[in-house]
């Protein structure tokens, strides 16, 4: 089906008076195949998106409505911008519709449920969806979100550190995949639009810090698909940080290169394997990537270094956490469901200064 004789996709968001709400409005007013058609707040029942969030006067005309009172049942997607644990309770219900579901939350990230349970501190109420889900990578599982029902859009740590160290997976063994280091760093947005201590100005601004040092949940979604792509189990250290910025996101990966793989050109590895991918731009040797170079956008950027020509890869990548790593995903994820170019209305040029 061409683009000029595509029939408007209609929207709903449940949950859509936080930072991954906000962005999707964004993102979803300016694509020309999308209807939106419902977007959900208890809370805000009957306040016009455009009061709460001025930068969208003028181009979402919508109020926000209870979960019962919107018409998601006439929606042919939901898009759930909601806490962990709100999508898998109403999933099953608009499967049945035949409306399809993108959670942004954890709910169908983690194939293993006593992961999910362990980490989330919740049951997984609906194993059987979970199942059919297919985790929304499309770089790395773009042939089987085409045809999914169901989508769980990545977290944003795991965006930078899968698709930062995927093309080493690509072919014969590369690095000692039991030895692998990832240190992140996000804007305080990844904590969500919630009254927090930790993220008051006077906490965040001027301040860094790490955080999750025993323990982060997103260290169990990275590993499963990392051992999926490595075809092995793996190794991995993984350490977040919050840095006083609103937005963005910057992770250094540390691989050691097996001796057998000493001699191979990793930025070639890299080009090729992500040239056909619109969204993840392999800069060019000795590049230093930033995360003002991607605010706003949903292209993610790689940048590979290996100090002295030593025995260690650095692979950094950058992203906007709200969009490649949040609401830009989850849009692009729509597309390749329903047979668009997964560049339509995402094609926003990073906001410089």
């Amino acid at each position: 089906m061409t683009n000029a004789s595509f029939k408007k996709i209609k929207v709903g968001i449940v949950g859509g008076t936080g930072y991954t709400g906000v962005e999707l409005l964004r993102l979803l007013a300016q694509h020309p195949h999308v209807e939106l058609t419902a977007i959900t707040s208890r809370k805000e029942e009957g306040m016009p998106v455009a009061q709460m969030f001025p930068n969208l006067r003028g181009a979402v005309d919508l109020a926000f409505s209870t979960p019962e009172k919107a018409p998601l049942s006439h929606c042919d997607v939901v898009f759930f911008a909601t806490p962990h644990g709100v999508a898998m309770s109403q999933t099953q219900g608009l499967l049945a519709e035949g409306v399809k579901v993108i959670d942004l939350a954890a709910d169908f990230r983690l194939q293993d449920i006593a992961e999910f349970e362990k980490w989330y501190g919740m049951s997984h109420i609906c194993p059987e969806v979970l199942t059919e889900s297919v985790y929304g990578l499309v770089e790395v599982n773009r042939d089987r979100i085409a045809n999914a029902r169901v989508i769980g859009n990545p977290g944003c740590y795991p965006t930078t550190v899968l698709l930062g160290l995927a093309p080493l997976f690509s072919g014969e063994p590369l690095i000692d995949v039991t030895d692998i280091i990832a240190d992140a760093k996000s804007g305080v947005s990844g904590a969500g639009r919630k009254a927090e201590v930790a993220t008051l100005f006077a906490e965040s601004s001027d301040n860094f810090k790490a955080y999750g040092l025993s323990g982060h949940r997103h260290h169990p979604e990275i590993v499963e698909q990392l051992t999926e792509l490595a075809g092995q189990p793996v190794g991995l250290t993984f350490v977040p940080h919050l840095v006083p910025m609103i937005r963005g996101m910057f992770t250094t990966m540390y691989v050691k290169i097996l001796p057998e793989a000493i001699d191979t050109d990793f930025q070639s590895l890299y080009e090729n394997h992500y040239k056909a991918d619109s969204f993840v731009d392999v800069m060019p040797p000795g590049s230093q990537a930033e995360t003002r170079s991607v605010r706003a956008s949903n292209t993610l950027r790689i940048a590979l270094h290996r100090p002295a020509g030593g025995k260690r890869l650095l692979i950094t990548v950058v992203q906007d956490n709200l969009v490649k790593g949040a609401s830009g995903q989850a849009v692009q994820n729509m597309n390749v469901m329903f047979g668009l170019s997964e560049t339509t209305g995402l094609t926003q040029i990073a906001i410089l200064p």
